[in-house]
C-alpha cells in the first residue's frame, strides 16, 4: 500500500531556529497484510508541540525523549481510526491514540501500544484527546496540583506565561477552578490577550511586546505572585520571579524561549534571580507529567467533565493536510498559534 509520510530532512542545529524545510513529505509503502496483534490505522489528527524541538537535535538533552533520526519518519501524539484489526481488544471503526504515532497517512501499529478513545467524553471533538483531554491538559492539571500548592480560599494570585499556548491557556483556567482568586496571563499579541480575558476567564493579560512588563505586573498583581506557571523561561520569567511572594511556587512546565539554545534543562536562573528565589524560599522543581501516570485516568475524566460542563474553554489552531505539518511546526515555534496546534490529516 502506498502512503504519504513526513521525515526529518535536516536538523536546525542546537542554536538554530526550525523551519518547515527541516521536514520533507515523501511517498512510501507499507505491507498489504497485518500480523497477529497488529492493527492498520488511518491517521486523523497529529499533535505539534514545543517539546519536539528537542527531538530535532542529535541529543535531546533528556533521558525520556529520543531524537528523531534523519530520513526517518517523525512521530508524536496522534489519533486514528482502525481500518483492520488482528488485535483482540480492537475492532474496525475504533478510535485510538498513541504518544508515538508516526507522521504518515496510514500505519500498521502494535495494538497493545494503543489506547482506545471514547468520543462522547469530549462531545465528539476527537482532537481534544491530543490537547485539553490529553497530555497537554494533564500537564496543566497535574502541574498545578502537584507543584502549585493551590489552596481554595487562600486568596492566591497565579501568573501564567505563554498563556495563549496549548498548555498556558488551560493552566490559567484550571488555576481558577482549583481555587486561585486572581489569574493573570502573559502573551505576545493584543488578540491573544483579549481571548484570554474575554473567552477564558483570565482577570487580566499582559502583552509582553508592549510597555514595561514589570510595571504592568506590579499594577495587576498588587499582592505579589503566589503561583507562577512558567511556559517560557528567559527574561519574562526573571521579571515574574522578582515579584513572587515568600514561600511561593513555580510550576516549571516549559522553557520555549530557551529551546533554540544549547543550554541544560531546566536552564539555570541568572545569579540575581536565583538569589531572590533562595531568599524567598520559592520552589522551582522540574515537573514531568510522565511521573504521575497513576493519576492519569482520574485526571482525564476531570478534564472531560470540565469540558462537557463548559468550565474549560478549548482553543485549537488546526492546519489541514500532512504536507503542511512542517509549516505548522515552524508557526508554533514562532508563537503563531492560539491554543493547541493540530494537523488534520484525513476526515
Amino acid at each position: 500500500m502506498i502512503i504519504q509520510r513526513v521525515v526529518l530532512n535536516s536538523r536546525p542545529g542546537k542554536n538554530g531556529v526550525p523551519v518547515a524545510e527541516n521536514f520533507q513529505v515523501e511517498h512510501s509503502t507499507i505491507a498489504d497484510t497485518i500480523q497477529a496483534g497488529q492493527v492498520r490505522v488511518r491517521t486523523l489528527y497529529l499533535s505539534v508541540d514545543p517539546y519536539m524541538r528537542c527531538r530535532m537535535n542529535e541529543d535531546t538533552g533528556s533521558d525520556y525523549l529520543l531524537p528523531w533520526q534523519l530520513s526517518e519518519v517523525a512521530d508524536g501524539g496522534g489519533i486514528g481510526i482502525v481500518e483492520e484489526s488482528k488485535h483482540d481488544n480492537l475492532t474496525k471503526g475504533d478510535f485510538v491514540t498513541s504518544f508515538n504515532w508516526p507522521w504518515q497517512t496510514v500505519a500498521i501499529l502494535d495494538g497493545s501500544l494503543l489506547q482506545k478513545l471514547v468520543p462522547q467524553l469530549v462531545n465528539g471533538r476527537l482532537s481534544y484527546f491530543l490537547g485539553a483531554a490529553g497530555i497537554t491538559g494533564l500537564t496543566a492539571l497535574l502541574g498545578i496540583k502537584e507543584k502549585g500548592h493551590v489552596t481554595a480560599g487562600a486568596n492566591q494570585t497565579m501568573v501564567v506565561s505563554g498563556a495563549a499556548g496549548a498548555c498556558g491557556s488551560l493552566a490559567g483556567q484550571i488555576g481558577r477552578l482549583e481555587g486561585c482568586s486572581r489569574v493573570v496571563g502573559i502573551a505576545g499579541t493584543d488578540e491573544k490577550c483579549a481571548i484570554l480575558v474575554q473567552e477564558m476567564g483570565f482577570d487580566a493579560a499582559i502583552n509582553y511586546k508592549k510597555g514595561n512588563v514589570a510595571e504592568q505586573l506590579r499594577e495587576l498583581c498588587p499582592g505579589g505572585v503566589d503561583v507562577y506557571f512558567d511556559n517560557v523561561g528567559g527574561d519574562i520569567s526573571d521579571t515574574v520571579i522578582s515579584q513572587m511572594n515568600q514561600n511561593s511556587h513555580i510550576i516549571l512546565c516549559g522553557q520555549i524561549s530557551q529551546y533554540n539554545k544549547d543550554v541544560p534543562y531546566p536552564p539555570p536562573l541568572p545569579p540575581d534571580i536565583e538569589k531572590i528565589r533562595k531568599e524567598k524560599n520559592i520552589t522551582r522543581e522540574r515537573f514531568l507529567v510522565l511521573n504521575y501516570m497513576d493519576k492519569q485516568e482520574a485526571s482525564v475524566l476531570q478534564l472531560c467533565q470540565w469540558i462537557q460542563e463548559g468550565k474549560l474553554k478549548v482553543r485549537e489552531t488546526v492546519v489541514e493536510g500532512l504536507a503542511n505539518i512542517g509549516a505548522a511546526f515552524q508557526s508554533m515555534m514562532n508563537g503563531g498559534n492560539i491554543g493547541k496546534q493540530i494537523v488534520s490529516v484525513s476526515k
